[in-house]
């Protein structure tokens, strides 16, 4: 248990910078050239785990399972991730990574309308909270969030909701590790060939004359300096690679609803790194805001916890 309170410590502090350091690149990478490489860095992380899993439970992938794996690398990596990195750019960090945790919302919708998962009284109360939390943060009787950046996140957060309730189908057969590092190697392998396709010039000029040139000629290395490969490593390596590898081996040590504290902190904790390292001003309707999600987070929690309890009993 000791070790699994490390793993969610390092897991939570990891994902809580996220945002911070994509922030910090946004200007000297393309965001599909820095989702691409910061997944495929961090699949090859996950790797030797996820044959170490596979192995261990005697599974060999077949053609059904790699067709299991691009569709969940695609929603995950290339359409969630995307729209992402592009709601950073547009969007103040710390605001992005409140909204982005609240993914469990719409995993609960989807996990009811179409795995016919229970709804319980305390995850439609985790629900309305958070629900008023994410209108206190957008403020919309006074918006000055970008409208296209807000755009971006719900489509990001909607489709990571998806993409959680569909590799559900296959989590114990898998596991996470081989769930999470699999599609994270077939997604960043699309998004690679999606690049190349941007590279053809009729294809590049089509996107740049009608104002998509985020999408033209996206490059795949170009950009890469001695001064921005030190965040470039961290987003791959730290963030995206131990950060996920915690997380799984927090669940290991624990249970999986003991880990999703991690998912709790970050809302948290991510405006507090943000204002430090980036001096990003915490607004008096965003800390309500977040104070709405966070409770509602800690009764989702306390409760799956009882119904854990209890299952075991």
């Amino acid at each position: 248990m000791k070790k699994g309170f490390w793993f969610i410590i390092l897991s939570a502090f990891l994902f809580s910078t996220m945002e911070i350091v994509l922030k910090m690149v946004s200007n000297q990478f393309n965001p599909i050239q820095i989702s691409f490489l910061r997944f495929f860095i961090g699949s090859i992380m996950l790797l030797p785990l996820a044959l170490k899993n596979l192995r261990g439970k005697k599974l060999r992938l077949n053609r059904n399972d790699y067709s299991f794996f691009i569709l969940t690398g695609f929603i995950c990596v290339v359409v969630s991730m995307t729209f992402y990195q592009l709601a950073i750019f547009y969007c103040k960090a710390s605001i992005v990574a409140v909204l982005f945790s609240c993914n469990p919302i719409f995993v609960v919708t989807f996990a009811f309308f179409l795995i016919g998962e229970k709804l319980y009284k305390h995850t439609i109360i985790t629900m309305g909270l958070s629900i008023i939390g994410m209108i206190c943060i957008l403020n919309p009787f006074n918006m000055t969030i970008s409208l296209q950046g807000i755009i971006f996140i719900v489509i990001s957060t909607v489709t990571f909701a998806l993409y959680s309730v569909i590799s559900n189908k296959k989590s114990e057969k898998f596991g996470g590790v081989v769930l999470t590092c699999f599609s994270f190697l077939m997604g960043s392998l699309e998004m690679l060939v999606l690049i190349l396709i941007t590279k053809l010039s009729f294809i590049s000029k089509i996107l740049s004359d009608n104002g998509l040139n985020e999408f033209a000629n996206i490059p795949i290395l170009h950009g890469i300096t001695i001064s921005n490969i030190p965040m470039l490593a961290y987003i791959s390596i730290f963030v995206t690679g131990l950060g996920y590898t915690f997380y799984i081996l927090a669940m290991e040590e624990t249970s999986a609803s003991t880990a999703s504290i991690v998912f709790f902190i970050k809302p948290a904790l991510a405006p507090i790194l943000a204002l430090i390292i980036l001096k990003e001003a915490i607004a008096a309707n965003t800390m309500i805001g977040i104070a709405f999600i966070v409770i509602g987070s800690i009764i989702n929690f306390r409760e799956n916890n009882k119904l854990a309890r209890n299952t075991i009993s």
